[in-house]
């Protein structure tokens, strides 16, 4: 599937839901109520709802009443991100990571992490 047909832009509850799916895929509809009921405290026609939109949004998909992702999580979190550096820095990783480092200081663990992501990236 094309990145741009995934879209990224998600409220607080259609991510915990998201998350949910993720977390216990592939999972049948029914169980999937089930368990939005006891984990969201939601009623069967709001795990529905919040289904369809995010079927439509084509992170997940409901075949033969089976609920499974049509995009990993860790994928969709690239993508996301992704997409933020693009819209928000003009594509600059540098820009956003001075942004970053001016609100949080980084630790020596993430700097030598992210030397050591650079250096495995070098090419």
């Amino acid at each position: 599937m094309k990145d741009d047909r995934i879209e990224t832009n998600l409220g607080e509850i259609e991510e915990r839901f998201a998350n949910l799916i993720w977390d216990n895929e592939p999972i049948p509809s029914g169980k999937l109520v089930k368990l939005a009921e006891a984990e969201l405290s939601w009623k069967k026609s709001t795990t529905y709802t919040v289904l369809r939109i995010l079927c439509t949004k084509n992170i997940f998909q409901n075949v033969n009443c089976v609920v499974t992702s049509k995009i990993s999580r860790e994928d969709f979190n690239g993508l996301r991100s992704k997409r933020f550096v693009e819209e928000t820095f003009d594509g600059s990783l540098p820009q956003f990571l001075t942004a970053f480092s001016k609100q949080k200081k980084l630790t020596e663990e993430e700097i030598a992490a992210l030397e050591r992501f650079i250096d495995e990236n070098r090419g």
